[in-house]
C-alpha cells in the first residue's frame, strides 16, 4: 500500500508536486527506479549501474519500499534472496520517466545516451486528455485550488 500525505500537514503551499518529491525526489530514488524498470532487481545490480554509495541507496531503497513505490520479494532464479520489484505505484512512474529523460536530452547533456523506441521508429509522446481525447495545450489547463485558504498567489489573508 503507498503512503498518503494528508495535503493540509504539508509545509508551505499544499500539492501533489511537492508530496510526491518527497516520496521519489531523493538524489537515488528514480535512478534506482529506473534500474528495476529495466530488470535489475538485485541490490548489487542497482549500486553499480547508479553509481550510489551502498548505504545511501539501502536508505533509498527501503523507503520506497515503505512507501510503496517497491516492494521486496525472492527472486525467482534464487529464492535465498530477494529482489526489489515495482507495485503498481512504482509501474505508474513510467510516464514521468519517459518526460524527464526527453527533459534530459533536450537541456541537461550534450547528447542524448539512449533513444526510446517505440516498436520500429523513435518514441515520440503528447500529453491528451484522457475525458475528452483532446491534445493537451499548457495553455488550456488551469488550476482550482482544493484546499480552503489557498490561491495562486498563496494563503489568503483573512479580511
Amino acid at each position: 500500500m503507498t503512503t498518503r500525505i494528508d495535503p493540509q500537514d504539508m509545509a508551505g503551499r499544499p500539492c501533489s508536486l511537492s508530496a510526491a518529491l518527497q516520496v521519489v525526489g531523493d538524489r537515488w530514488a528514480l535512478p534506482a527506479i529506473r534500474e528495476v524498470m529495466l530488470g535489475n532487481h538485485r541490490f548489487r545490480q542497482i549500486a553499480r549501474n547508479t553509481g550510489a554509495p551502498t548505504d545511501r541507496l539501502a536508505a533509498r531503497l527501503k523507503a520506497l519500499v515503505e512507501s510503496g513505490v517497491l516492494e521486496r520479494r525472492p527472486l525467482p532464479d534464487d529464492t535465498r534472496h530477494s529482489g526489489y520489484y515495482l507495485t503498481e505505484a512504482g509501474r505508474d512512474l513510467a510516464g514521468i520517466t519517459r518526460e524527464l529523460i526527453g527533459w534530459g536530452d533536450r537541456w541537461a547533456v550534450t547528447r542524448p545516451p539512449v533513444r526510446l523506441l517505440h516498436q520500429d521508429h523513435e518514441l515520440v509522446t503528447r500529453a491528451v486528455c484522457g475525458t475528452c481525447g483532446e491534445q493537451v495545450h499548457a495553455e488550456d489547463v488551469h488550476r482550482e485550488e482544493m484546499i480552503p485558504g489557498w490561491d495562486r498567489s498563496g494563503p489568503v489573508q483573512a479580511p
